[in-house]
């Protein structure tokens, strides 16, 4: 038989099918057939009702089609609508007769087992069990299901279970269409444990790949499940328990004589003996471990005790682990989140990840669609450590104290031979000491807009395969210009000068963050220019209701969001605004949120991005707002030097400390608005470069090489050339790593992660935080008490004078939504990030870096943000 076959059998025995077979008999049901063939695994014996049973009942359920095009329809948050539609529908194929030759298909199937033998009737989507998409516990499962009558009715309840509204909600949120979801069904001979649970091959909650966790109770594993009791818990690493805890299990649930289950108390004498004795569980994890090696990958699995026989019952991949990044041996390697420096967190797609390892001077590993630097070397000479672990502290205070919580285990982070190489995340490049010249920032920025030019122009007759030979030596331009020298010493010494003046100055006068002050309207900020330039745009449209009136309808959605400049002409005003929004972009269009993943789209690409923002700038803010704010922060900092260095030279040794401090403010506003510029670099030759491969992957597309230009975006930059030379895509492919995509999209990247697979999140260890209020990093100085704004998309803003805003991360591109704020709260960040370096640039109070801050403070929610004690207080 053709298992393959859109008309294949309605039945099949578990001892059929493996995980070659989700199409036909769902993820649930390909698993049990894997693991049944895998020696030493125990499998209770069944069949499985398949997916064509499946169509033809959906075939015959009155008016599907239409109520499934409503269901596609409908917002996951909208669980009214969910709720009754999928009521309906289940309803509808719970009622649908089961054909005659299915069901006598399914009655002989039971004879052969056993008519009046009890099972397990057990819901199998197509979509369930995957190892991007484990659906747990989105279908439904029966047991000690007795009798054919029984049998059929509870195979129908699994299909229509298909629509629960858990499961609705979960394939809305994921993307995943109803229509491509199918539901098996596996029907399997009951078990009566005396024990139950679940043992996942990697510990669940560290991601430790060498860690494994078994959770246990008495009788069957609906009470674990059900949360009916706390189960006793045990940690096993290289065959031996190092952990556990044994809970009082006073409730289980057992089966019913005549079919069910029911909840019995647990004898008292019994309640807090362990389900399981050591042996078993060093047992069990070896099972485990077995499994996990068939299936590759660390597995989510349940099962059962009787007569001191363990029996699985399922077997699923894990999807919340974090994937580890691959290495060529077999050592501790230590990783260190790129994106978390970056400001940018976000999955990201193969094509944007390897331009960026190419582009990087530091090498660069990819895993869960993130980019890690490898730090062991670097932790491991006692020589470097302490360098590096400042300025990882300088950087980010949670990532520095997650590698201290490592290092001081003891047991992971060798120590070796001084290692060398530069104390810096991924900066590369020694600080020197360079005089405090303007005109060495004005020599590297023409530096760089040259280099930028020449590229733009070189690049524009090349095509083919002959523009990736080109893009290569085009990245060693790129990062020569990121390499130099000078620009590195610039970059510290702007850096170093804040850190000089915040510890002189909180030692010799007290002040906190004094540097913060004295860096407001810093010239030559390129971003901080590119947030007050937009307010210029806004003063260019204010004048014109009917301009403002269209850009609302844009962003209402009454406008072709992206190809609104061409209709803007038609309306009084319309000229004058366009080409303003226009040479705002030939500036600054190559900026967007999540900038250093190539393939996101630029403003250039999408302009109706920044209408939002615009609009807020004009409902916000009085014409000459950008010049008078710029003004107002150059006096606030020469009135804050004058004070500090009156204050100083009434101190002992004063005037020496006043000259001192003197040359550190101008040495500070020399360089630090230079902190910004690289980094502009970099995102003006990745639109050149985007630019250049769009191109080409168009001519692909009109080859028929491609499907759409963006399938590129799911390729390597090497893959794309291959591509090119060879006119061939694997579709499949492409297709894989769109799912591997989506699912790395719903990751948290860790800041820390071991090659063991452990994510280490680091902690705060203040004492100075009030109860109740979240702890960050103070970046920016002041008190500001407001509404918050929890915004995660940038043209989803729509601000009030005093919001405070709170975010996951802010890159550049966030900088316009700062002019309109009153104070900033962010999950990622530190000292000398974007955020931090503008939001002080800006005068704006911040604290950054404040876990969970978007889920743990609500839209709307009044908060007061310290910027200079570092934490959050959320207030009645």
């Amino acid at each position: 038989m053709d298992r393959d076959r859109g008309d294949q059998a309605p039945l099949l025995d578990l001892r059929e099918v493996d995980e070659t077979q989700v199409s036909v008999v769902g993820g649930k049901a390909a698993h049990l057939g894997a693991l049944s063939r895998i020696d030493g695994i125990r499998v209770p014996a069944g069949f499985c009702v398949t997916t064509a049973a499946f169509r033809r009942i959906m075939a015959q359920t009155p008016s599907i089609d239409d109520r499934l095009d409503q269901l596609s329809r409908l917002s996951p948050d909208d669980r009214e609508a969910i709720r009754t539609l999928s009521a309906e529908i289940r309803r509808s194929v719970e009622e649908t007769l089961v054909p005659g030759d299915l069901a006598a298909a399914i009655n002989g199937a039971l004879a052969r087992f056993g008519e009046q033998a009890a099972y397990a009737v057990r819901s199998s989507a197509t979509a369930e069990d995957t190892p991007t998409a484990s659906f747990a516990g989105q279908q439904d499962t029966y047991l000690n299901v007795v009798g054919p009558e029984a049998i059929l009715r509870h195979v129908s309840r699994c299909w229509a279970s298909l629509f629960t509204e858990r499961a609705v909600v979960y394939r809305l949120r994921n993307g995943i269409d109803h229509r491509t979801v199918q539901m098996a069904v596996v029907v399997q001979q009951m078990v009566f444990p005396d024990a139950s649970g679940i043992l996942f091959t990697a510990d669940p909650v560290t991601g430790n790949r060498k860690v494994a966790t078994v959770d246990a109770s008495f009788g069957l594993g609906e009470a674990l499940v059900s949360g009916l009791v706390n189960p006793d818990v045990f940690r096993v690493r290289d065959g031996e328990v190092v952990a556990g805890t044994v809970a009082a299990k006073q409730r289980a649930v057992t089966a019913l004589p005549g079919g069910g289950t029911r909840e019995v108390t647990i004898d008292r004498q019994r309640q807090e003996q362990p389900a399981l004795t050591q042996a078993q569980v060093v047992r069990l994890v070896r099972l485990g471990r077995r499994i996990e090696a068939h299936f590759g990958r660390p597995q989510d699995i349940e099962w059962c005790l009787v007569d001191d026989d363990f029996q699985i019952v399922q077997s699923r991949p894990i999807t919340t682990l974090f994937p580890i990044p691959a290495a060529d041996d077999q050592e501790n390697h230590v990783y260190l989140s790129v994106g978390h420096q970056q400001m940018m967190t976000d999955a990201m797609r193969p094509l944007g990840l390897s331009m960026w390892q190419l582009t990087a001077i530091a090498p660069m590993l990819a895993a869960g669609g993130r980019l890690f630097v490898d730090a062991t070397r670097l932790l491991a000479s006692p020589t470097s450590r302490a360098g590096f672990l400042n300025m990882a502290g300088k950087s980010d205070p949670l990532m520095r104290d997650a590698l201290e919580t490592l290092i001081d285990r003891g047991d992971f982070v060798p120590t070796l031979p001084d290692a060398g190489g530069p104390a810096r995340l991924t900066t590369g490049g020694a600080s020197t000491s360079i005089e405090t010249d303007p005109a060495i920032v004005t020599e590297l920025i023409e530096r760089s807009e040259a280099s930028i030019a020449a590229l733009r122009r070189d690049i524009a007759t090349v095509t083919g395969t002959a523009l990736f030979d080109f893009l290569l030596e085009a990245f060693q331009e790129h990062k020569r210009v990121l390499g130099d020298p000078l620009n590195m010493q610039a970059i510290m010494a702007g850096m170093e000068a804040t850190w000089w003046l915040n510890d002189r100055l909180h030692e010799w006068l007290g002040e906190k963050n004094a540097a913060d002050t004295l860096t407001l309207s810093a010239p030559g900020n390129v971003t901080s220019e590119m947030g007050l330039a937009l307010l210029d745009v806004a003063d260019v449209i204010r004048p014109y209701p009917e301009v403002v009136a269209f850009l609302q309808d844009v962003a209402h959605g009454g406008v072709a969001h992206d190809d609104f400049l061409d209709e803007l002409p038609k309306v009084a005003g319309g000229a004058e605004a366009r080409a303003a929004i226009e040479a705002y972009l030939d500036r600054y269009g190559m900026r967007c949120v999540g900038e250093i993943d190539i393939t996101r789209p630029r403003w250039s690409e999408r302009p109706g991005t920044l209408v939002p923002v615009l609009l807020d700038n004009i409902k916000l803010f009085e014409p000459g707002a950008a010049r008078r704010r710029f003004e107002q922060g150059q006096q606030q900092a020469q009135q804050q030097a004058q004070e500090v260095l009156t204050r100083l030279r009434a101190l002992p040794d004063g005037q020496q400390k006043a000259d001192e401090t003197a040359r550190m403010i101008d040495r500070v506003r020399t360089f630090t608005g230079y902190r910004e510029y690289p980094k502009y670099d970099i995102i003006s030759r990745y639109f050149i470069y985007k630019q250049a491969l769009l191109a080409e992957a168009e001519r692909l597309v009109r080859a028929g090489v491609l499907t759409e230009t963006e399938d590129v975006f799911y390729l390597t930059f090497q893959e794309f050339h291959e591509a090119a030379r060879t006119h061939r895509v694997d579709d499949e492919l492409i297709r894989q790593r769109r799912d591997a995509f989506r699912s790395y999209q719903a990751l948290t990247p860790p800041r820390v992660l071991t090659s063991d697979g452990e994510a280490i999140t680091g902690a705060y260890r203040r004492d100075d935080v009030p109860a109740g209020a979240l702890a960050g990093v103070p970046v920016s100085s002041g008190t500001v008490e407001g509404r918050a704004r929890v915004i995660l998309d940038m043209a989803q803003a729509d601000l009030e004078a005093g919001d405070i805003l709170v975010t996951a991360h802010t890159d550049p591109s966030w900088t316009p939504l700062f002019v309109g704020i009153a104070g900033l709260v962010t999950e990622v960040g530190g000292l000398m990030t974007h955020g931090a370096v503008i939001a002080r640039e800006y005068g704006l109070p911040a604290v950054v870096s404040v876990l969970d801050a978007t889920r743990l403070i609500r839209d709307g929610q009044r908060i007061r943000v310290h910027g200079s004690d570092g934490y959050v207080e959320i207030l009645p």
